[in-house]
């Protein structure tokens, strides 16, 4: 019934206004749907829905928050005014570094030949970096990868902790909208290297649009919305076009929202889409209100977890920037990143009962993450005098250095599984937390 009231609305919409449109979807089902998913004892004795904490946010000064804001689409539109695309002697050339380091496979465990992964080093003619510098922008969502192929691949994925979904060829994800700079092409031409607003890699040349000064000017307007619902669609009349989640930015006017697509020649074309539904697209910031950080919260409990962003979904940083981006708060790409953009207060050398004490004292509920190497979470407040965290959370440490997936975003203390009898309480978070981070 839903479907067929969503066709309705579209073939209505189209006879009456543009052709572009913006409507509640869905991400595609797929694989990583069907990956174990375990219960764990604070999923049932904790609420998993974000409205039970909400009463304990402390409200952003407006002015403040503003000024989060303007430091938020400072760091978005970043990419045009870079003269050129600077990476940091540790990152550059790490995914080299990394297929020739051990052997890498594919997702059934077969080894992928050094003549295979030394074609896509070639393909990437990293010697010519930053020879392009040319401006860009992203016209669906789409796929950053680590090097210029679609081929996935994977540490031996008989080990704990491998092989899939870490696919170490996924990066990140790119929305639609995401301003670039390109440093180069690959050999065969079908790629961009580039630099968005938090990460860099390549991108398919068929998913981004070149753009000129007259378009950045358009663009570039200094109105700004952004969704509020997840996994929504771009549609041309009933042709879908790209995917967009939640946390998406569209700089807009009175006419609609803005979105680019391209000629024959690559250029990007400014058009403006229309939402099918109210409520789904607001201009940003949004007030921190409880009724706000619960809705957004709440849009994310239960999506399947997905390293880089794989398969239309989120991992744990990409979660907090998702959570954050509607109240104007600019996140980087990976965890380690992330905890230097607000403010830390260190955690090292507490006992666990001490960290505790100090998360409650000092961390502001939905304002807060907490961090610990290789995975960040939002801090939402307490409930019965433990702190309580939302996390994408690929799963639980065991003494056998296995893990019990949970696979998902789900509400938790910072000892989930703690009730198990393998799990290893060394590499329990609380264990391990090393700063809280503040905004």
């Amino acid at each position: 019934m839903q479907n067929k009231l969503y066709i309705l609305t579209i073939m209505l919409f189209s006879m009456l206004h543009a052709d572009y449109y913006l409507m509640p979807s869905a991400r595609e089902q797929s694989k990583i749907d069907n990956m174990p998913k375990a219960t764990i004892k604070d999923m049932q004795t904790i609420p998993q829905n974000p409205n039970a904490y909400v009463s304990q946010i402390k409200p952003f000064h407006t002015i403040e928050q503003k000024k989060l804001d303007d430091e938020y689409n400072e760091r978005y539109f970043g990419p045009w005014s870079m003269s050129e695309i600077n990476i940091s002697i540790e990152d550059y050339g790490w995914e080299t570094r990394f297929v020739r380091k051990k052997p890498i496979y594919t997702a059934r465990a077969k080894i992928i030949p050094p003549a295979i992964y030394e074609e896509w080093i070639t393909n990437a003619q990293m010697e010519l970096f930053n020879t392009q510098k040319i401006k860009a922008i992203t016209i669906k969502r789409t796929d950053l990868k680590s090097l210029p192929t679609k081929e996935s691949f994977y540490r031996d994925p008989h080990q704990t902790g491998e092989g899939f979904p870490f696919d170490y060829n996924q990066n990140s994800a790119y929305p639609p909208n995401m301003p670039l700079l390109i440093s180069h092409f690959s050999k065969d031409g079908k790629w961009a290297f580039v630099h968005g607003a938090y990460a860099f890699g390549w991108l398919n040349l068929k998913d981004i649009a070149i753009v000129d000064e007259d378009f950045i000017k358009q663009f570039k307007n200094g109105h700004y919305a952004i969704t509020v619902k997840d996994d929504l669609r771009l549609y041309e009349n009933k042709k879908p076009i790209s995917l967009v989640k939640l946390g998406t930015l569209f700089p807009y006017d009175n006419e609609g929202y803005f979105f680019a697509t391209k000629d024959k020649k690559g250029m990007a074309k400014l058009n403006k889409a229309k939402p099918t539904y109210s409520g789904i697209i607001t201009s940003k910031p949004i007030a921190f209100t409880p009724r706000n950080v619960a809705r957004i919260a709440g849009s994310f409990i239960n999506e399947p977890y997905g390293w880089g962003e794989n398969y239309e979904t989120r991992d744990c940083s990409a979660l907090t920037r998702d959570f954050f981006a509607p109240f104007g708060i600019f996140l980087e790409r990976n965890s380690r990143d992330q905890a230097k953009d607000g403010t830390q207060i260190s955690l090292i050398g507490l006992t666990a009962e001490e960290k505790k004490a100090k998360i409650l004292k000092d961390a502001i509920p939905f304002r807060s993450m907490l961090f610990v190497p290789g995975h960040i979470v939002l801090y939402m407040g307490q409930f019965q005098g433990e702190p309580v965290i939302m996390h994408s959370y690929w799963g639980i440490r065991q003494q056998d250095f296995s893990k019990l997936i949970t696979g998902r975003t789900i509400i938790t203390t910072t000892e989930p599984g703690k009730e198990l009898p393998f799990v290893r309480k060394e590499s329990q978070l609380i264990e391990t937390l090393q700063s809280i981070v503040l905004f």
